[in-house]
C-alpha cells in the first residue's frame, strides 16, 4: 500500500509546462509555488531544496520559506516578525543565514514613498545565522543601516553581501561566523547582489555608479533617506579580494542579479535593457568580457533571480507567469540546456 504522505506529495507535484517560444535552453519547467510573491530561490548544496522569501498573500512581509525542489514540504524558517530578505544554505545544510529587520521592530516596516518615483528602501537588516529548521537563531551582525544581500563562496567559509556601514553602498566579505570583514568595493554608488564564481576566485556584481555631479547629488540624497533607485545598474567582476574590478554590460535600464554558469564562462542575469521603463525583465546570458549576449526568457512578464543547481542541471528563477492574479510571482525550475 502507497503511503498516505507519498500520495499527498505527488499530489502536488505539478505538470510540466511548455517553454516559451525561443527559451531553447528550457525544458521541463515546473511551477514550485503557487499565490503569494515569491523570489530569490537559492539551491541547497544537496540540490533537493532551495530557501526563497515568500509573502504569501497581498499583505505583511517577506519570511523565509524552505521548499523541495519538487514543490513540496514548503515551511518558514524565520521567526515571522519583521521583514527578511537574501537566504542561503551553508554548513552543508546544517544551517542557513538571511537578513531580517526584526531587531529593529517586530513589526512590517513600512513601505517606500513612491513620491520620490520608484525607489528601494533600505531598510535597517542585520545578517541572521540558524540552523535549517529556524532554530538557534543568532544575529550574525550588529550594525545600524543595511546588511544584506549575502552569499556563500564554493568553499562555504566566506559571505559576501551589500551593507551601508560606511556611508555607502558597497559589497564586502566575512568569515560565517562574522570575523575577517573586509570591504571590497569603494566607488561612489550601488554596489550589490554579489555571487562568487563557481571556482570562488571572481565575484559578479549589479552596480551603478552616478556618472555626474547631479547624479551623485540625487544618489546621496537617498541615500540619507535610506533608499536607492535601482533603475539603472549594469553588471562588475572582480577578484575575490576586490581587485581587478571591470563593468561587463553596458546596457539601457536595471541589469542584476547575476549569476555564473556551471563551467564559469558566461553569467546569466535578468535585465529590462530592451524596454527600460517596463518590468518586462527578462534573463540573459554574456561572456565575463561582455560580448555573447543572448537572450534566454522570452516570456511577456518578469522573469529574474536565476541560479544553476549545484550540478549544473537545472535552473531556478522567480516569474510574473501563469500567475493567477497579475504580478503574482513564484519559483519555477527547469533543465537546463546547455547547448539547444
Amino acid at each position: 500500500m502507497i503511503p498516505l504522505l507519498l500520495v499527498a506529495a505527488a499530489l502536488q507535484q505539478a505538470p510540466a509546462i511548455a517553454p516559451e517560444s525561443g527559451e531553447v535552453h528550457l525544458r521541463n519547467i515546473r511551477q514550485i509555488t503557487f499565490g503569494g510573491q515569491n523570489a530569490e530561490a537559492y539551491f541547497a548544496r544537496s540540490g533537493r531544496q532551495l530557501i526563497l522569501q515568500r509573502t504569501p498573500g497581498d499583505s505583511g512581509c517577506d519570511q523565509q520559506y524552505i521548499v523541495n525542489t519538487d514543490g513540496t514540504g514548503l515551511h518558514r524558517v524565520s521567526s515571522g516578525f519583521g521583514r527578511t530578505t537574501c537566504g542561503y544554505f551553508f554548513a552543508r545544510d546544517a544551517r542557513i543565514f538571511y537578513a531580517s529587520t526584526e531587531h529593529a521592530d517586530k513589526a512590517c516596516p513600512p513601505r517606500p514613498d513612491y513620491s520620490h518615483g520608484y525607489v528601494w528602501a533600505l531598510f535597517d537588516y542585520d545578517i541572521y545565522v540558524a540552523d535549517s529548521s529556524g532554530a538557534d537563531t543568532k544575529r550574525l551582525t550588529d550594525n545600524p543601516g543595511y546588511d544584506a544581500e549575502g552569499t556563500l563562496s564554493p568553499d562555504g567559509e566566506t559571505i559576501v553581501f551589500t551593507s551601508l556601514r560606511d556611508g555607502d553602498l558597497d559589497i564586502y566579505t566575512m568569515r560565517t561566523d562574522g570575523t575577517h570583514l573586509r570591504r571590497l568595493t569603494h566607488t561612489l554608488g550601488y554596489d550589490g547582489g554579489p555571487f562568487f564564481s563557481p571556482d570562488g576566485k571572481q565575484v559578479v556584481y549589479r552596480a551603478y555608479h552616478p556618472a555626474t555631479a547631479q547624479d551623485s547629488a540625487e544618489y546621496r540624497t537617498l541615500i540619507a533617506q535610506q533608499l536607492v533607485r535601482p533603475t539603472q545598474m549594469d553588471l562588475w567582476v572582480m577578484n575575490a579580494d576586490g581587485t581587478g574590478q571591470r563593468q561587463i554590460t553596458h546596457l539601457p535600464g536595471a541589469s542584476f542579479a547575476p549569476y555564473f554558469t556551471p563551467d564559469g564562462q558566461r553569467i546569466i542575469f535578468a535585465s529590462n535593457y530592451q524596454n527600460p521603463r517596463s518590468r518586462n525583465f527578462d534573463l540573459y546570458l554574456v561572456n565575463p568580457d561582455g560580448t555573447g549576449l543572448e537572450q534566454v526568457t522570452t516570456s511577456p512578464e518578469f522573469d529574474a533571480f536565476p541560479m544553476f543547481s549545484p550540478d549544473g542541471r537545472q535552473l531556478v528563477w522567480a516569474s510574473n507567469r501563469h500567475g493567477a492574479v497579475p504580478g503574482e510571482t513564484n519559483i519555477f525550475i527547469a533543465d537546463w540546456v546547455a547547448q539547444p
